[in-house]
Protein backbone atom coordinates (compact mmCIF):
# COMPACT_ATOMS: atom_id res chain seq x y z
CA UNK A 1 0.00 0.00 0.00
CA UNK A 2 1.10 3.22 -1.17
CA UNK A 3 1.44 5.65 1.59
CA UNK A 4 0.11 8.34 2.39
CA UNK A 5 2.17 11.79 2.90
CA UNK A 6 1.67 13.81 6.24
CA UNK A 7 3.45 17.62 5.62
CA UNK A 8 1.72 19.19 8.64
CA UNK A 9 2.54 16.06 11.38
CA UNK A 10 5.88 17.68 9.96
CA UNK A 11 5.76 20.78 11.96
CA UNK A 12 5.10 19.32 15.82
CA UNK A 13 8.22 16.70 14.61
CA UNK A 14 10.38 19.56 12.98
CA UNK A 15 9.91 22.03 16.28
CA UNK A 16 9.95 19.45 19.34
CA UNK A 17 11.62 19.78 22.02
CA UNK A 18 12.40 17.01 24.23
CA UNK A 19 11.65 18.65 28.02
CA UNK A 20 13.26 15.46 30.09
CA UNK A 21 16.77 16.46 28.35
CA UNK A 22 19.70 18.65 30.27
CA UNK A 23 19.18 22.11 28.59
CA UNK A 24 16.05 22.17 27.53
CA UNK A 25 15.00 25.87 28.78
CA UNK A 26 17.79 27.32 26.32
CA UNK A 27 17.31 24.66 23.51
CA UNK A 28 13.60 26.50 23.79
CA UNK A 29 15.00 30.15 24.02
CA UNK A 30 17.24 29.34 20.95
CA UNK A 31 14.31 28.18 19.12
CA UNK A 32 11.65 30.77 20.27
CA UNK A 33 14.55 33.68 19.26
CA UNK A 34 15.09 31.70 15.85
CA UNK A 35 11.43 30.56 14.27
CA UNK A 36 9.35 31.57 17.15
CA UNK A 37 7.74 28.39 17.39
CA UNK A 38 8.46 25.36 19.94
CA UNK A 39 6.33 21.93 20.09
CA UNK A 40 6.08 19.66 22.79
CA UNK A 41 5.18 16.44 24.32
CA UNK A 42 4.65 14.58 27.54
CA UNK A 43 2.66 17.08 29.59
CA UNK A 44 -0.14 14.76 30.25
CA UNK A 45 -2.11 16.98 32.91
CA UNK A 46 -2.57 19.86 34.10
CA UNK A 47 -0.23 20.43 36.82
CA UNK A 48 2.38 19.29 34.50
CA UNK A 49 1.84 22.19 31.80
CA UNK A 50 1.85 24.83 35.00
CA UNK A 51 5.32 23.57 35.49
CA UNK A 52 6.27 24.11 32.21
CA UNK A 53 4.89 27.12 31.50
CA UNK A 54 6.48 28.23 34.86
CA UNK A 55 9.65 27.05 33.69
CA UNK A 56 9.24 29.31 30.53
CA UNK A 57 7.33 32.46 31.57
CA UNK A 58 5.98 34.91 34.04
CA UNK A 59 2.81 34.48 33.46
CA UNK A 60 0.15 37.15 32.81
CA UNK A 61 -3.34 36.84 34.43
CA UNK A 62 -6.14 38.48 32.64
CA UNK A 63 -9.94 37.64 32.23
CA UNK A 64 -10.46 33.97 31.49
CA UNK A 65 -7.97 32.63 33.37
CA UNK A 66 -8.25 30.32 36.63
CA UNK A 67 -6.47 31.08 39.78
CA UNK A 68 -3.59 29.37 38.87
CA UNK A 69 -2.98 31.32 35.86
CA UNK A 70 -4.02 28.44 33.57
CA UNK A 71 -6.66 28.92 31.29
CA UNK A 72 -9.15 26.21 30.36
CA UNK A 73 -10.27 26.51 26.60
CA UNK A 74 -13.68 24.45 26.51
CA UNK A 75 -16.84 24.40 24.83
CA UNK A 76 -19.05 26.36 27.64
CA UNK A 77 -22.29 25.95 25.84
CA UNK A 78 -22.98 29.44 26.81
CA UNK A 79 -20.45 32.10 25.79
CA UNK A 80 -19.22 31.50 21.95
CA UNK A 81 -22.05 34.10 20.78
CA UNK A 82 -20.51 36.95 22.67
CA UNK A 83 -17.72 38.98 21.04
CA UNK A 84 -14.30 38.06 22.00
CA UNK A 85 -15.33 34.42 23.44
CA UNK A 86 -15.59 32.45 20.38
CA UNK A 87 -12.85 30.25 21.73
CA UNK A 88 -14.90 29.05 24.59
CA UNK A 89 -17.07 27.23 21.80
CA UNK A 90 -17.00 24.90 19.16
CA UNK A 91 -16.70 26.74 16.21
CA UNK A 92 -13.66 27.91 14.13
CA UNK A 93 -11.46 30.68 14.81
CA UNK A 94 -9.82 32.73 12.17
CA UNK A 95 -6.00 33.36 12.59
CA UNK A 96 -5.11 36.37 15.26
CA UNK A 97 -3.07 37.07 18.25
CA UNK A 98 -3.53 36.60 21.64
CA UNK A 99 -4.65 39.36 23.85
CA UNK A 100 -4.57 41.82 20.76
CA UNK A 101 -6.72 44.60 22.22
CA UNK A 102 -4.34 45.31 24.85
CA UNK A 103 -1.46 47.55 25.38
CA UNK A 104 1.03 44.87 25.31
CA UNK A 105 0.57 41.55 24.34
CA UNK A 106 1.79 38.45 26.28
CA UNK A 107 4.96 37.77 24.48
CA UNK A 108 4.43 33.60 24.91
CA UNK A 109 1.78 31.85 24.84
CA UNK A 110 1.77 27.76 25.40
CA UNK A 111 -1.39 25.53 24.09
CA UNK A 112 -1.55 21.89 25.79
CA UNK A 113 -4.16 19.19 24.73
CA UNK A 114 -5.62 17.26 27.61
CA UNK A 115 -8.64 15.92 25.22
CA UNK A 116 -9.01 15.62 21.69
CA UNK A 117 -12.29 16.18 19.91
CA UNK A 118 -14.05 13.54 18.70
CA UNK A 119 -13.83 15.68 14.80
CA UNK A 120 -11.77 18.70 14.31
CA UNK A 121 -10.94 20.91 16.64
CA UNK A 122 -7.24 21.46 15.04
CA UNK A 123 -4.82 23.70 15.69
CA UNK A 124 -3.99 26.24 12.83
CA UNK A 125 -0.43 28.10 12.78
CA UNK A 126 0.45 31.09 10.43
CA UNK A 127 4.15 32.70 10.62
CA UNK A 128 3.68 36.02 10.40
CA UNK A 129 7.01 36.77 8.74
CA UNK A 130 5.62 34.35 5.85
CA UNK A 131 2.52 36.89 5.61
CA UNK A 132 4.35 39.69 5.71
CA UNK A 133 6.53 38.59 3.03
CA UNK A 134 3.40 37.38 0.81
CA UNK A 135 2.00 40.47 0.90
CA UNK A 136 4.96 42.71 0.09
CA UNK A 137 5.75 40.46 -2.35
CA UNK A 138 2.38 40.16 -4.10
CA UNK A 139 0.73 43.30 -3.15
CA UNK A 140 3.28 45.64 -1.72
CA UNK A 141 0.58 48.30 -1.09
CA UNK A 142 -1.56 46.54 1.17
CA UNK A 143 1.66 45.34 3.02
CA UNK A 144 2.61 49.32 3.41
CA UNK A 145 -1.24 50.27 4.17
CA UNK A 146 -1.48 47.48 7.18
CA UNK A 147 1.72 49.18 8.71
CA UNK A 148 0.41 52.68 8.25
CA UNK A 149 0.54 53.50 12.32
CA UNK A 150 -3.22 53.19 14.12
CA UNK A 151 -5.07 51.60 11.46
CA UNK A 152 -6.49 49.29 13.48
CA UNK A 153 -8.69 49.15 16.87
CA UNK A 154 -8.29 45.76 18.79
CA UNK A 155 -10.76 44.92 21.74
CA UNK A 156 -13.89 47.08 22.88
CA UNK A 157 -14.15 50.28 24.47
CA UNK A 158 -10.77 49.64 26.44
CA UNK A 159 -9.12 48.77 23.36
CA UNK A 160 -6.17 49.65 21.83
CA UNK A 161 -5.13 51.46 18.60
CA UNK A 162 -2.95 50.04 16.70
CA UNK A 163 -1.92 48.25 12.96
CA UNK A 164 -0.87 44.78 11.71
CA UNK A 165 2.32 45.26 11.18
CA UNK A 166 4.43 47.19 13.60
CA UNK A 167 7.68 47.80 12.60
CA UNK A 168 11.05 48.78 15.47
CA UNK A 169 14.16 50.70 15.71
CA UNK A 170 16.10 47.68 14.69
CA UNK A 171 13.69 47.21 11.57
CA UNK A 172 12.75 43.99 12.71
CA UNK A 173 8.40 43.70 12.48
CA UNK A 174 5.67 42.19 14.26
CA UNK A 175 2.27 41.23 13.91
CA UNK A 176 -0.65 41.77 15.76
CA UNK A 177 -4.54 40.27 14.68
CA UNK A 178 -8.01 40.03 14.78
CA UNK A 179 -10.98 39.39 12.69
CA UNK A 180 -13.84 39.04 14.99
CA UNK A 181 -16.24 41.53 16.05
CA UNK A 182 -13.99 43.46 18.31
CA UNK A 183 -11.69 44.29 15.40
CA UNK A 184 -12.01 48.02 13.65
CA UNK A 185 -10.55 49.59 10.58
CA UNK A 186 -9.56 52.63 9.20
CA UNK A 187 -10.56 53.31 5.58
CA UNK A 188 -6.83 53.60 4.56
CA UNK A 189 -6.65 49.11 4.79
CA UNK A 190 -9.78 48.57 4.45
CA UNK A 191 -9.57 47.57 0.85
CA UNK A 192 -6.92 45.14 1.68
CA UNK A 193 -8.18 43.05 4.37
CA UNK A 194 -9.40 40.05 1.86
CA UNK A 195 -5.59 39.77 0.86
CA UNK A 196 -4.69 39.98 4.57
CA UNK A 197 -7.30 37.06 5.54
CA UNK A 198 -6.31 35.36 2.57
CA UNK A 199 -2.25 35.47 3.00
CA UNK A 200 -2.99 34.26 6.76
CA UNK A 201 -5.07 31.07 5.28
CA UNK A 202 -2.86 30.48 2.79
CA UNK A 203 0.73 29.93 4.84
CA UNK A 204 -1.46 28.19 7.71
CA UNK A 205 -0.06 24.59 8.99
CA UNK A 206 -2.56 22.38 10.57
CA UNK A 207 -1.49 20.59 14.07
CA UNK A 208 -4.25 17.93 15.16
CA UNK A 209 -2.82 18.00 18.89
CA UNK A 210 -2.99 14.95 20.81
CA UNK A 211 -3.44 14.49 24.75
CA UNK A 212 -0.60 15.44 26.30
CA UNK A 213 0.78 17.65 23.09
CA UNK A 214 1.15 21.29 22.62
CA UNK A 215 3.36 24.09 21.74
CA UNK A 216 4.91 27.08 22.49
CA UNK A 217 4.90 30.37 20.72
CA UNK A 218 6.47 33.71 20.27
CA UNK A 219 2.56 36.07 20.06
CA UNK A 220 4.23 39.07 18.55
CA UNK A 221 5.19 36.61 15.19
CA UNK A 222 2.55 33.53 15.10
CA UNK A 223 -0.67 33.29 14.49
CA UNK A 224 -3.17 30.87 15.72
CA UNK A 225 -6.53 29.92 14.99
CA UNK A 226 -8.72 26.56 14.93
CA UNK A 227 -11.13 24.14 13.23
CA UNK A 228 -14.44 23.27 14.39
CA UNK A 229 -14.92 20.28 16.17
CA UNK A 230 -17.56 18.06 18.07
CA UNK A 231 -16.98 16.16 21.37
CA UNK A 232 -15.70 17.51 24.41
CA UNK A 233 -12.44 19.13 23.63
CA UNK A 234 -10.27 20.35 26.56
CA UNK A 235 -6.78 22.77 26.07
CA UNK A 236 -5.19 24.68 28.78
CA UNK A 237 -4.08 27.88 27.61
CA UNK A 238 -0.72 29.55 29.31
CA UNK A 239 0.26 33.50 28.59
CA UNK A 240 3.49 35.56 29.67
CA UNK A 241 6.62 37.34 29.27
CA UNK A 242 9.41 34.83 28.67
CA UNK A 243 12.17 34.33 31.81
CA UNK A 244 15.03 34.98 28.85
CA UNK A 245 15.95 37.69 26.39
CA UNK A 246 13.96 37.78 23.30
CA UNK A 247 14.01 39.96 20.42
CA UNK A 248 10.82 42.02 19.13
CA UNK A 249 9.33 40.03 16.30
CA UNK A 250 10.86 39.07 13.49
CA UNK A 251 13.33 39.66 10.78
CA UNK A 252 11.65 40.78 7.32
CA UNK A 253 12.71 38.97 4.12
CA UNK A 254 15.06 41.23 2.34
CA UNK A 255 12.49 42.33 -0.33
CA UNK A 256 9.60 42.92 1.88
CA UNK A 257 11.24 45.16 4.24
CA UNK A 258 8.77 47.97 4.52
CA UNK A 259 9.91 51.62 4.79
CA UNK A 260 11.27 52.56 8.41
CA UNK A 261 9.52 56.07 8.13
CA UNK A 262 6.17 53.56 9.32
CA UNK A 263 8.04 52.76 12.59
CA UNK A 264 5.87 52.96 15.66
CA UNK A 265 5.77 50.88 18.81
CA UNK A 266 2.23 49.11 19.01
Amino acid sequence: MRRVQQPYADVFVRNRVDLTVPGAEEKIAGRLRDTGLVTVDGLASRTAVLAFATRIMNLVPHRDSDPDGLTTIRDTRRDAHRAGFAGFGNGPLEPHTERSGTPNPPRLMLLVCGQAAVTGGECLLTDGQSVHSDLFTRERDAGVALAQPRTAFFGAGDGHATQVFTVHDDLRVSVRLRFDGLARWNPIVQPYLPQLRAAAIRHQARIPLAPGQGYLLDNERWLHARRAFTGDRLFWRALGHPRFPMPRGFVPAPTSTPPPVLSEAG
